[in-house]
């Protein structure tokens, strides 16, 4: 049905984390691959806040050791989506970097979110960036916004996000795709018209903030 109107499947955005039965990764990824995905988006690790830290890191270590080699077999790659939260694997990124230092860029890669990157970063976002920058093999804009010490999201250029960060794309070397999020309406049919022209500005945003 893509094809037919000249797109393309950009990324699969899976349920898996790892090697087995229960996320039926390999006929998921072979299905997906033999129709020409090249990336998936994985699910979440999330930590137990519980139980030591540095322990459950090999353990994510172990379970994307795994994955990769078995990506690399079926040929498609596995992204991970940095998200804030006091418990997300990667809401930090360097975490997450720790663990993609084992893999080139060509095995596995990071869907950068500038959105949730600012949440849990704020000021530190260049530094973020630059620490995970070779895997960066796409780029999530959404745009958070704080009122009374409350998160919320919302139109694109209107909320916390440094437009520096803008400037910081289009000098770098990027050329993967970039995935505008519109999520902050909600969704349903009776939506429909005001998704839509709240795209269209955010995308109108999105031009001119890049360029």
């Amino acid at each position: 049905a893509l094809a037919e109107h000249d797109l393309s499947f950009t990324l699969l955005t899976s349920g898996i984390n790892e090697v087995s039965k229960e996320q039926h990764t390999e006929k998921v990824l072979r299905a997906a691959a033999a129709i020409g995905v090249k990336r998936f988006r994985m699910a979440y690790y999330k930590y137990d806040l519980s139980k030591p830290i540095p322990a459950q890191l090999e353990e994510f270590r172990a379970k994307m050791r795994d994955l990769v080699a078995a990506t690399d077999e079926i040929g498609i790659k596995p992204i991970y989506q940095n998200h804030s939260g006091k418990n997300y694997f990667g809401g930090p990124l360097w975490d997450l970097a720790d663990i993609l230092d084992e893999f080139s860029p060509d095995q596995a890669g990071v869907a950068f979110d500038i959105g949730h990157a600012t949440v849990e970063g704020a000021k530190a976002w260049p530094l973020n960036w630059a620490r995970v920058r070779p895997w960066v093999d796409m780029v999530y804009l959404k745009e958070p916004h704080w009122k009374d010490n409350q998160l919320s999201w919302g139109a694109l250029g209107e909320g916390a996000v440094d437009e520096g960060f803008y400037k910081t794309l289009k000098d770098s070397d990027f050329t993967g795709p970039i995935s505008l999020h519109v999520e902050y309406l909600g969704r349903g049919p009776e939506k429909e018209a005001t998704i839509r022209a709240a795209m269209e500005k955010d995308l109108a945003t999105m031009r001119r903030l890049i360029g």
